[in-house]
């Protein structure tokens, strides 16, 4: 059973950057997805970004230029980097990995963004 281990969030004034991490805690298989969703209350859930392990990367329209994904296949890693953030990016954020057709979740971390 894959566990993935969320790190980061907190809470960010308006435009300020913030970063989250992923970590797998066991060995996966060299072929997977990783990303995350994230879920603002009264809202549907969306799709921030994703990645693969052949480092090849997917953003939602609406995020990008602000958020950066990337990952180090040696730790079994992603990390999400937001940049000029607003209040509509507040939500948890749900880091996933999916490989060999199942798809774990992490438990989530809150990003406020907030004077």
């Amino acid at each position: 059973q894959v566990q993935l281990v969320e790190s980061g969030g907190g809470l960010v004034q308006p435009g300020g950057p913030l970063s989250l991490s992923c970590a797998a805690s066991t060995r996966i298989f060299s072929i997977n997805t990783m990303g995350w969703y994230r879920h603002a209350p009264g809202k549907e859930r969306e799709l921030v970004a994703t990645i693969s392990s052949f480092g090849n990367t997917n953003y939602a329209d609406s995020l990008k230029g602000r958020f950066t994904i990337s990952r180090d296949n040696a730790k079994n890693t992603a990390f999400l980097q937001m940049n000029n953030l607003k209040a509509e990016d507040t939500a948890v954020y749900y880091c996933f990995l999916s490989q060999m057709g199942t798809t774990y979740w992490g438990k989530g971390a809150l990003v406020t963004v907030s004077s």
